[in-house]
């Protein structure tokens, strides 16, 4: 019952941040907003599997980038992650992958009528790798991801579960009309979503 109160308040708290979207006109702070109003995002890795082996393979993660609320989110996607996995496999091989998120998974672009490829149903292209956190940075990781999706700590434990972040390089924003905005990452991290 208290995870679903907790869960119950995050979402209203989700849905407060997510009424205050960023105009247009700045895109790195529609980056970092859309990336902490997202739970879960589309990973595209290059597959090592069997009749795909270096074809793109997209799959899709539960992350997040802190704690739900509008002063919440590192900017940081965390992910909690298995060797067990296919994806986690091909990221085994090569780390280089790209992860999409867009509002289409929040009640804003049903509330506007925005089909999930319009524009104004803003979405993110990150580009970079993933790689395990550290020591230091695993409590950061936990509480970002334990706090959005609870029923990860009852996960299977003889699965290996670990922390992970994507370790963004390039940024590309789709949010208005008229084409792709590219937002560099030191301008994504010095901006508050």
């Amino acid at each position: 019952m208290a995870r679903l109160l907790l869960l119950c308040a995050a979402s209203a708290l989700l849905l407060a941040a997510v009424a205050a979207i960023p105009p247009p006109e700045e895109a790195a702070r529609m980056a970092r907003f859309v990336l902490h109003s997202c739970d879960w995002g589309a990973l595209a890795t290059l597959s090592v599997q069997e009749g795909l082996r270096g074809r793109p393979f997209a799959n899709i993660f539960s992350l997040s980038d802190g704690p739900p609320g509008p002063r919440g989110g590192s900017g940081v996607p965390y992910l909690y992650l298995t060797d067990m996995e296919i994806s986690v496999q091909d990221l085994e091989v090569n780390s280089n992958a790209s992860l999409t998120v867009s509002l289409a998974q929040t009640p804003y672009c049903k509330k506007h009528g925005y089909d999930p490829q319009n524009p104004l149903c803003a979405h993110i292209i990150f580009v970079g790798s993933i790689v395990k956190v550290n020591d230091s940075e695993a409590g950061l990781a936990k509480k970002a991801l334990f706090s959005r999706h609870p029923e990860m700590e009852s996960w299977p434990k003889d699965h290996n579960w670990f922390f992970a972040k994507f370790n963004i390089t390039n940024i590309w924003v789709l949010d208005y009309f008229g084409g792709l905005k590219i937002v560099t990452p030191e301008e994504y991290y010095s901006v508050k979503p």
